[in-house]
């Protein structure tokens, strides 16, 4: 119940709008996708039906099947009405031609609003210009099964030339009452940059690549006076994979909201080591931020180098001691089920949990997204499913250190642990207790009675049969191989 609008569609929308055209919107944050698309298209009689993932929600680069099959269908409801249908997300950059045998007229492969402000021009006869030359389509050869791709599209260096959202097209009172209801706050998402230019060899990109840019402090400001002025929100959550990571920007940007007098409270993604640049932390806690999500993933030195994460364990508690001791609080993002992760890298990573003391957590088992280093090496173990029906799947696609049913069952034990330790830390004399401090003391006490039970079933899982595959492939030069490993934990003050 933390729905935000879909930021990338809302751009394409708001570059069409621009170009002259007019636009309807389908938000299937609040339809029944192939129902109400259906209902859209029959009143609408669209000249053309495009679906445009939002490509800042980082749940679009799993390309999740239910996603997909959802996808599909509304190609197959959109080719009953006679329209030209496009399509642009990260599945389809990755297999066009599953979408074109669906139906699908047009693909876009990667960034899309100037692509497909292009291709409605030359299809409505606008410009002179062949679709053939329109870099950053792929599109069925007529005659033949072959899918034609016009070459990539250079991506959008001018951030600031871009409009802003065309958020008047959703139902922003609808967003604001269910946050209220569920939340007591609204909250809103924009974002300050597109890419991320690190080389973590599980994550994809495939729609920047590896390029990283930046809007101009002054501009990203510009906007949130605007969201102020209309729409008043609560909080906001900047989609950034890494949000300042320019250097400068984000004391640049926290002097600007605070002369605008546009601060209002946020979360964003960092990196530890950024973090640890003189002055960043300030920045952030000038700028307004409330919570900083980290991507800690392990508490392993061996694991994050065989990640190529570029990260060290001790960056990881520096930073979030800094954030702390300037009031922000500190979500670690966690992933378990790295080839060759043993049972003492999973303890390593709890230790982080425990020591660290973060205000929220999310964790995830690897998953090998296609065009990732990752992916090539566990290729051959995939089979016939290489992705998960919905975030919630957790499924183990290769054969990984642990079989599925441990992870699943390692992940309800952390998160149980975390909630009674976050019930623990924010005591407080029960006549003082709130209706929320009943409901986190309910949970927690049922979470302790289940603990002997949860961690009993963990343990059983951990020593079931299952085939591995094999050592973490870290090259170490002869003189670090005769050396031990350091120990890369720091004892917190607070033992548990």
């Amino acid at each position: 119940m933390q729905p935000y609008p879909p930021l990338g569609t809302l751009y394409a929308a708001a570059v069409l709008r621009d170009a002259g055209y007019t636009v309807t919107l389908l938000d299937t944050n609040f339809a029944t996708p192939i129902t109400d698309w259906e209902h859209l298209l029959g009143r609408v009689r669209p000249r053309f039906a495009v679906i445009y993932e939002d490509h800042f929600n980082y749940l679009s680069k799993m390309c999740l099947l239910r996603t997909r099959e959802a996808a599909l269908a509304m190609i197959r409801a959109a080719r009953q009405h006679p329209c030209t249908v496009i399509i642009s997300s990260a599945d389809a950059t990755d297999h066009p031609e599953l979408y074109l045998r669906a139906g699908a007229h047009f693909v876009i492969i990667g960034e899309g609003e100037y692509t497909l402000r292009d291709l409605l021009h030359a299809l409505t006869g606008r410009t002179d210009q062949p679709v053939a030359t329109i870099p950053g389509l792929a599109h069925a050869d007529p005659g033949s099964d072959r899918v034609v791709h016009t070459g990539p599209r250079p991506v959008i260096r001018d951030l600031d030339a871009l409009p802003f959202p065309a958020r008047d097209l959703v139902d922003m009172d609808r967003y604001r009452d269910l946050w209220t209801r569920h939340h007591g706050y609204f909250s809103l998402n924009l974002v300050t940059t597109r890419g991320c230019p690190y080389h973590c060899n599980w994550c994809a990109k495939p729609i920047w690549g590896q390029t990283y840019n930046v809007r101009s402090p002054e501009n990203v400001v510009a906007e949130m006076r605007v969201l102020k002025a209309h729409y008043d929100p609560d909080h906001l959550w900047f989609m950034d994979d890494i949000m300042g990571l320019q250097p400068g920007w984000l004391a640049r940007f926290a002097d600007l909201v605070n002369r605008y007098r546009v601060r209002i409270p946020f979360k964003c993604l960092h990196r530890a080591d950024l973090l640890l640049r003189p002055g960043e932390i300030d920045a952030l806690h000038r700028a307004g931020c409330a919570i900083v999500w980290i991507g800690a993933e392990s508490g392993s030195q061996r694991v994050l180098d065989a990640m190529e994460k570029g990260i060290r364990v001790e960056q990881i508690h520096t930073a979030t001691r800094a954030l702390h001791a300037h009031g922000i609080r500190v979500g670690l993002f966690i992933q378990f089920g790295y080839p060759g992760e043993t049972w003492e890298d999973i303890r390593a990573t709890l230790r982080l949990i425990r020591t660290c003391r973060p205000d929220d957590i999310g964790i995830s088992v690897s998953y090998p997204l296609p065009g990732t280093k990752f992916y090539d090496r566990v290729r051959d173990q995939l089979g016939s499913r290489q992705h998960w029906i919905d975030s919630g799947d957790l499924a183990m696609l290769y054969r990984g250190p642990f079989p599925t049913a441990f992870y699943r069952q390692l992940y309800r034990v952390v998160h149980r642990e975390f909630r009674i330790r976050c019930a623990v830390r924010t005591w407080r004399t029960p006549w003082r207790w709130t209706r929320r401090d009943l409901r986190r003391w309910g949970r927690a006490l049922g979470y302790l009675l289940a603990w002997p039970w949860d961690r009993g079933r963990l343990w059983m899982l951990r020593h079931r049969p299952h085939r591995g595959i094999g050592p973490l492939p870290v090259e170490l030069s002869p003189d670090e191989a005769a050396t031990p490993a350091p120990v890369n934990f720091h004892p917190s003050r607070h033992s548990d």
